[in-house]
C-alpha cells in the first residue's frame, strides 16, 4: 500500500521520462548526453520513491486515509518533475547544439 501512488503514476511518469529521454531533438545524441540522461531518470526514479514514502509516513492529523496516498502522490510527482525540470536546464547548457554554418548561395 505505501507505493499505490507510485504505481498509478507510473503510466504517466513513464511517458514524461520518455519524452525526456527523446526530446530535444536538435542536441547531439552523444554517450556523454545518453549516460547523463540515463543519469538524471535514475535519480528522478529514487527521488520519486524516496519522496512518495516520505509522503506517505508524515503525520496526517485527522484527515481520512486517502490523504496518505494523495500527499504521497504529490511529493512523487513533484520529485519527478522537479529533477527532470533541473535535469533538462543542465542538459540545455552542458550539450549544446553546434552551430551548423549556413551555406552560402
Amino acid at each position: 500500500m505505501r507505493f499505490l501512488a507510485v504505481l498509478l503514476l507510473a503510466p504517466w511518469l513513464a511517458i514524461l521520462g520518455g519524452l525526456y529521454w527523446a526530446f530535444p531533438r536538435r542536441l547531439p545524441r552523444t554517450f556523454a548526453r545518453r549516460a547523463f540522461d540515463l543519469a538524471a531518470l535514475l535519480i528522478a526514479a529514487a527521488a520519486t520513491l524516496s519522496l512518495a514514502d516520505a509522503g506517505y509516513s508524515a503525520d496526517h492529523g485527522d484527515a481520512g486515509a486517502i490523504w496518505k496516498q494523495v500527499i504521497a502522490a504529490l511529493a512523487a510527482y513533484g520529485a519527478f518533475a522537479g529533477v527532470l525540470l533541473a535535469a533538462l536546464l543542465l542538459r540545455a547548457r552542458l550539450f549544446r547544439a553546434r552551430a551548423v554554418p549556413a551555406q552560402g548561395r
